[in-house]
């Protein structure tokens, strides 16, 4: 089928625009989608298990359970801990409406805990703060690719033998005190929309250490089944259907294959817009270098300081999008 022409709509217009995210694919990943289409084994084949395994050696983790998105992921790794019903997550407001939906699929109750205006992310003391009798984890959110404060965070969730879940997301190829993040905590989820900085088209991972979680997670993904080839129609759990294709699987191997390059370009990008921005230093809040870790750039996300009117930051953006 043809591609649909672009000219005289809304899409030509935005291709003169600066877009917010654009997918990086090369021969090579082409390659390898194509690879699949020509074995037509397009489901559960090899790339799954390379892409699981180079997701598992990326991330410094035993185990990479493959899925359908970030929010299926995140959700299994919710589901796999069988938390009880009714009881509260940590966690912070300041994220995608998806770290707080796979709670709440659980019957759980996000307990929401302001934000470090530095970083945006979860600020660990209003977290021990927060805890009560109910508490069951904290799941933290590496906003903007920012990481979380991991090891503050592991030692209130050992002090108070809390569950520690990873929306990684935002922010594979980052690290803290130089450990990889999808390594912290009980499990990591990680998130491939074409807008991250590696894409599957749609798709994201779990990484853990923990091998009986990797083993739920991966009946989780597959409507409940057992693990067991031999006890393959025997369905252990209620389920859903979070796999990743095969064609998606290969573009993510492709991907991986150039993270750090790709991560590099995003890098290049961010230290010339912080470069460009400087004049402006008075007017807005540049992103922060963060201390003692390494960031993954998701987004350049700049805030407008307290002098100006409530209304400035919305104007700003008209103004912005005006101009391409």
């Amino acid at each position: 089928m043809p591609r649909p022409s672009t000219s005289n709509s809304a899409l030509a217009t935005e291709d003169a625009s600066i877009p917010l995210a654009r997918p990086n694919v090369t021969e090579h990943e082409r390659a390898c989608v194509q690879d699949v289409l020509q074995s037509q084994q397009l489901s559960r084949g090899p790339y799954l298990e390379a892409f699981e395994d180079a997701m598992a050696q990326r991330c410094g983790t035993e185990h990479a359970v493959a899925v359908s998105s970030g929010t299926g992921a995140l959700h299994c790794i919710v589901a796999a801990l069988d938390l009880p019903a009714g009881n509260e997550v940590i966690t912070t407001p300041f994220s995608f409406v998806a770290s707080s939906n796979v709670l709440l699929y659980e019957d759980l109750r996000p307990r929401y805990v302001d934000i470090d205006p530095s970083t945006y992310n979860l600020d660990v003391d209003r977290a021990a703060d927060a805890i009560t009798p109910e508490t069951e984890a904290i799941l933290a959110v590496d906003v903007f690719g920012v990481p979380a404060d991991w090891p503050a965070l592991s030692a209130l969730a050992d002090e108070h033998d809390l569950r520690l879940i990873d929306d990684a997301c935002e922010a594979i190829g980052a690290a803290v005190e130089g450990r990889t993040i999808g390594g912290w905590g009980d499990a990591a989820s990680f998130g491939f929309y074409p807008n991250k900085q590696i894409t599957t088209g749609e798709g994201g991972c779990i990484t853990t250490d923990d091998a009986a979680l990797a083993r739920r997670c991966r009946s989780l993904r597959n409507q409940g089944r057992s693990p067991q080839p031999a006890d393959r129609m025997r369905h252990d759990r209620l389920g859903y259907n979070y796999r990743l294709d095969e064609m998606s699987a290969a573009l993510g191997v492709a991907q991986l294959d150039r993270l750090d390059t790709l991560l590099d370009r995003r890098t290049a990008v961010a230290d010339r817009y912080r470069e460009a921005l400087a004049p402006l230093a008075d007017d807005i809040v540049r992103p922060a270098r963060p201390d003692g870790a390494e960031r993954s750039w998701f987004v350049y996300v700049v805030r407008l300081r307290d002098h100006f009117a409530e209304d400035a930051r919305d104007q700003l953006m008209t103004h912005l999008r005006a101009n391409g």
